[in-house]
């Protein structure tokens, strides 16, 4: 585009999550890790206002650096400073919590949990049968290339 002898370039912006009341986040440090809550309100450029809901996800009202959360790419329809009604009445309608545990993400992160809380022994069986499959995969393997 020329306007007025000067060119403007348009260019695709990198960042598509951004800080917004209704931004569904992911805590990452704190006594609330790995738990989800909602942007509710904007303090600062550092500070923001987060509901969880309660009833779904354990985390009440509280303020929160944005520098413990992790955006999602869900956001929910709410107004700003919603009460908890609203949220969850927003969280049920959008699906918001059955989309989150069908990502990648929240697999990961599952399975990440899973394999922490597995015991010596189940980590020793855990090993077997992955000796197991490597042996099976050799064999065949070796089938086929011969």
């Amino acid at each position: 585009l020329v306007f007025l002898g000067i060119s403007l370039i348009w260019y695709n912006m990198g960042f598509t999550r951004f800080v917004e009341v209704g931004r569904v986040a992911l805590i990452n440090y704190g006594p609330d890790a790995g738990k989800l809550c909602t942007i509710i309100d904007m303090i600062d450029n550092n500070r923001v206002l987060v509901d969880g809901p309660r009833e779904k996800t354990g985390i009440h009202r509280q303020v929160m650096t944005t520098k413990r959360l992790s955006l999602t790419d869900f956001v929910a329809k709410i107004p700003r400073n919603a009460k908890e009604k609203k949220i969850v009445a927003a969280w049920e309608e959008q699906g918001i919590l059955a989309a989150w545990e069908s990502t990648s993400w929240a697999k990961k992160l599952a399975t990440k949990k899973r394999r922490a809380a597995l015991s010596d022994f189940d980590r020793f069986k855990v090993m077997i049968a992955k000796k197991q499959k490597s042996e099976i995969v050799t064999k065949k393997l070796s089938e086929i290339s011969a």
